[in-house]
């Protein structure tokens, strides 16, 4: 594991950057606007619980910490583009920002734990399907958001065990976990539709009966490909470590490597 900066920026984002399959896109988006809280939310949980970890997992938890730190900083810009003269987004993000906030402030700090492991496997997962469904991800859309997505995706496979081995080590009940699960799938599932919709009428593609009508496919597609990994998870002898990486996004962890190494240093 290691941190890595994609060197991305984004001047202007169409939320329709898959041009094939704008619904698509909303729904990413939808995960997107998650991003900037979640996942601070999950590095103040996974810190406060290092002085309690054994050396080699709190080394593994401090660079996870340092990833999602850098993912949410990525999606922060990624999103203020997008929500750019859209105030409908603007709304969502506060009723995100509001959800996560009672959360942390409500729950108890293990339960924060199961809930970063929980979303961490459903991350897992919908990795999983991205890279099995990567030309209808990816094909025919803008190179930044690509670009944004697959390197998210990815880092999300490489430290895919963590955040289930810091709640494993703290306490690792599984009632709580699954309480957990529950909670974050459907927060996940009701801002990602609530996006949508807001999407589909900012940018006018309400009226266009092919969104609507594939809109079910992709909803069940990642349903079918989620729920049964995150049910799985709830089960005890349960391990991210126990399930293939996909292939593509770990390739294309090596590729942004490998630009790494080549860029020019100031």
């Amino acid at each position: 594991m290691k941190v890595r900066d994609p060197g991305l920026g984004y001047d202007e984002v169409d939320p329709a950057w898959n041009r094939r399959y704008p619904e698509l896109a909303f729904a990413v988006d939808g995960v997107s606007l998650l991003m900037p809280y979640a996942e601070p939310y999950f590095v103040r949980t996974v810190r406060a619980a290092l002085p309690d970890l054994e050396p080699g997992l709190r080394a593994e938890a401090s660079t996870f910490c340092a990833q999602e730190t850098s993912h949410h900083r990525q999606h922060r810009r990624f999103n203020d583009a997008m929500a750019e003269g859209r105030p409908g987004v603007a709304r969502l993000e506060r009723w995100i920002d509001r959800t996560y906030g009672h959360l942390e402030r409500a729950r108890s700090h293990r339960f924060s734990l199961a809930f970063a492991a929980a979303s961490e496997t459903i991350a897992f997962s919908i990795a999983r399907w991205a890279d099995r469904h990567h030309h209808d991800v990816f094909d025919d859309a803008d190179p930044d958001a690509a670009e944004l997505i697959q390197w998210h995706l990815a880092e999300e496979v490489e430290h895919k065990s963590v955040a289930f081995d810091v709640y494993a080590a703290i306490d690792g009940g599984r009632l709580r976990y699954t309480l957990a699960a529950i909670t974050t799938f459907t927060i996940l599932a009701w801002f990602t539709v609530l996006t949508i919709l807001t999407l589909l009428v900012s940018t006018g593609r309400w009226r266009s009966p092919a969104c609507w009508l594939r809109l079910p496919k992709w909803a069940l597609a990642i349903a079918f490909r989620t729920m049964p990994d995150l049910a799985a998870s709830c089960l005890p002898g349960h391990h991210p470590g126990d399930l293939v990486d996909p292939p593509g996004l770990v390739a294309s962890l090596r590729v942004i490597d490998d630009r790494e190494r080549v860029r020019p240093t100031d």
